[in-house]
């Protein structure tokens, strides 16, 4: 199985248009391009993460004034998109209809593609104390990484086919619900990935 995107060279930098944070304040957010084949004979559903292995352990530090976060700080996941039960005979999702720019609290439109499920992402958790933001945030939010990291952060965009039609989650789940579900019924794997950094001076993980 293989996957590419139209909107960034595998590795290579995505744009602002698809990320939820620039130097100047909120991004376009619009989910990238996503297209795939060679799909195994015997899925009857796929899945779809996008996660960011680069996040600070220590948001404290995030945005800290006279603070730059080193690159060798320790460094941990962080969601960016959780999506079960795409249909097996989907081949592509085009830029924008998934997720098309910020909204506080999370958005419910677009909704992605028919019949599948998105679940939360980690802005759920990053928000969740900010009166004005808090919410369900499900689906596609992009990058936003500190603008005060010195690591160039990496976002990986991975597709499973799986034998089930539907996978077994909470009706509020998550990547590490995706995940656990998806055990013992993995046909195949594909990945992509790029890269976003806010600080002028950041460096490839």
């Amino acid at each position: 199985m293989r996957i590419h995107s139209e909107s960034f060279e595998q590795g290579g930098p995505i744009p602002a248009a698809f990320a939820a944070g620039t130097p100047a304040g909120f991004g376009g957010n619009r989910n990238p391009h996503l297209a795939w084949d060679e799909v195994p004979a015997g899925t009857q559903s796929l899945a779809l993460l996008c996660i960011d292995p680069d996040a600070p352990t220590d948001p404290s530090l995030a945005g800290k004034e006279g603070v730059e976060i080193p690159v060798e700080h320790p460094r941990g996941p962080f969601v960016h998109w959780a999506m079960a039960d795409i249909p097996p005979d989907l081949r592509e999702i085009a830029a924008g209809s998934a997720s098309d720019g910020v909204q506080a609290g999370g958005k419910r439109t677009p909704p992605g593609p028919a019949g599948a499920r998105q679940g939360l992402n980690d802005y759920t958790g990053w928000f969740a104390g900010d009166p004005d933001m808090a919410g369900d945030w499900v689906g596609y939010d992009g990058p936003y990484p500190p603008p005060n990291d010195l690591r160039t952060h990496r976002y990986f965009f991975r597709l499973f086919a799986l034998d089930v039609a539907r996978l077994d989650l909470p009706e509020r789940f998550t990547a590490a619900d995706i995940q656990r579900a998806m055990q013992g019924h993995v046909l195949a794997e594909a990945c992509t990935w790029g890269t976003y950094a806010l600080h002028p001076e950041a460096v490839p993980a």
